[in-house]
């Protein structure tokens, strides 16, 4: 099952719920969405529309088409047909087991993810009518940019669906992590908490504040463990002897009372006081919504530093921008079928309405977006693909020359086909044209690439299978008039 054909019911609107809402629409998924709290789905359109402004500068890969989203007050539409229900609901153990109950008496077998962030799955399961359906998929605020999800099964398990979960979730840009063991607060919250609890003693028995605290976790540790977690960070420290160095100079350490381990402070109005004082004193000349910008921004960036590395969260990264420029080729091989096209069709998309500016229709840089994708997906056909590019060369674009025909509107669906009207060793001359699906030009797009190796930064010969496959392009392509002349003097 493809994602544009998968329909997915979140049940929760709240900040978790529409996180999820937000990656499953962006990522192609039809959505469905039920809460009984009044205001949930201003929220949830506000999250996608965060999130779509996230995606646009996560990647250089095509982004895929909008999902389908649907706002319901009703249990049986919101389940009606989906294929699976993501339940995002409070943390309360009967309200989650009373709407477990209530999905399964509407749809007995259809499996249930839920966004618990400590029940245990076997809890979970405990009154429904059929438990091996249900499992843990934990996620970390915001859904759309955190990778992270902790797959937990209980007793009960489905094997089967536990595979097709871990797939889906990589699918839509995930790194989801199976957690062999039950256990309460899984893995990721267990650490948080030992974390939270220390730090609330610090603050209580006046050590530092807030804002001190907060600069120790992310201009020490922080930096480190976004790039390598806990165990290799260590590993480091131990030298070229490696974690059996660090581990016999630190172990012993852990005998000493340097922590509070699960003493907890008495959470009075005293303490309840210190820290909000502190934190408004810290953050509070940012609105909640302007913090929120700032933290997916960041996200943004330290994940495409990685990816530029090659590490960590990076690859995930690396690997959804992968499945993206696939897929875009694959659409273009299908759309090409489907009109008939003798040209390349390079590029296809349903207008976002991220995409309309002041007018009410497409903003103009949205267009060189579509020609530059355009270009990629030509540069992919041709073998110029991800492993090319890895091996040191690639393609410049050195001129553009764009023409704008005629308006585009939020929700026309269009598609380019590509001329190639040159293909020499080191040059690639393209013409782009961007059409609706009555095969009306609405703009041309002209390029002029040059083939460079990425070590020199210099012209060089492309391949020779590159060059093959250009030539054949350019002899088919000649025979075919697009009543456009270039004007590009090659």
């Amino acid at each position: 099952m493809t994602l544009k054909s998968l329909n997915v019911a979140c049940i929760g609107a709240g900040v978790i719920g529409s996180g999820w809402v937000a990656r499953l629409v962006l990522n192609g998924v039809n959505v469905t969405v039920f809460d009984k709290q009044k205001g949930s789905y201003k929220r949830t359109k506000e999250i996608i529309e965060r999130a779509a402004k996230s995606y646009s500068k996560l990647t250089e890969a095509p982004l895929r088409n909008h999902g389908k989203l649907t706002l319901t007050n009703s249990l049986e539409e919101a389940i009606g047909n989906s294929h699976y229900v993501i339940e995002s609901l409070p943390e309360n153990l009967d309200i989650k087991r009373d709407a477990y109950k209530e999905i399964q008496d509407i749809s007995k077998d259809i499996p249930i993810l839920s966004s618990t962030s400590g029940f245990k799955p076997s809890d979970l399961q405990h009154t429904i009518p059929s438990p091996q359906n249900l499992l843990v998929t934990h996620p970390f605020n915001p859904v759309y940019l955190m990778p992270l999800v902790e797959v937990v099964p209980g007793k009960e398990k489905n094997d089967s669906l536990i595979k097709t979960i871990m797939s889906l979730l990589k699918d839509i840009g995930m790194t989801p992590v199976l957690i062999k063991k039950e256990i309460d607060a899984f893995v990721a919250d267990r650490l948080l908490e030992s974390m939270w609890r220390e730090g609330l003693w610090l603050i209580k028995d006046g050590i530092c504040t807030t804002e001190e605290l907060d600069q120790i976790i992310t201009s020490g540790f922080g930096i480190r463990f976004a790039q390598m977690g806990m165990f290799e960070s260590y590993r480091i420290a131990g030298g070229e002897n490696g974690m059996r160095h660090f581990l016999d100079q630190f172990g012993p350490a852990l005998q000493w009372p340097w922590s509070r381990l699960t003493d907890v402070p008495k959470f009075d109005n005293s303490l309840i006081e210190e820290i909000c004082s502190q934190s408004d004193l810290q953050s509070g000349k940012y609105t909640i919504s302007e913090l929120e910008e700032i933290r997916d921004r960041n996200l943004v960036e330290i994940q495409k530093a990685l990816k530029n590395n090659h590490w960590a969260s990076g690859l995930n990264l690396s690997r959804y921008e992968k499945n993206l420029f696939d897929e875009q080729a694959q659409d273009a091989r299908e759309k090409q079928t489907g009109i008939g096209s003798d040209l390349l069709v390079s590029f296809s998309k349903v207008v976002p309405p991220e995409w309309a500016d002041y007018n009410g229709h497409m903003t103009e840089y949205r267009y060189l977006n579509c020609f530059g994708d355009a270009s990629d997906a030509v540069m992919n056909f041709i073998g110029c693909d991800k492993d090319y590019i890895n091996k040191g060369n690639s393609y410049f674009t050195v001129e553009t020359n764009i023409r704008h025909l005629k308006e585009i509107k939020v929700g026309e669906e269009v598609y380019i086909t590509t001329k190639i009207l040159k293909g020499a060793e080191k040059k690639l001359h393209v013409m782009h044209l961007l059409k609706n699906m009555k095969q009306e030009v609405l703009a041309t797009g002209e390029h002029l690439l040059l083939h460079v190796s990425l070590k020199t930064r210099k012209t060089c010969p492309a391949s020779e299978r590159i060059i093959n496959n250009l030539r054949d392009l350019q002899k088919k392509h000649e025979k075919v008039d697009i009543g456009i002349e270039p004007k590009m003097i090659i």
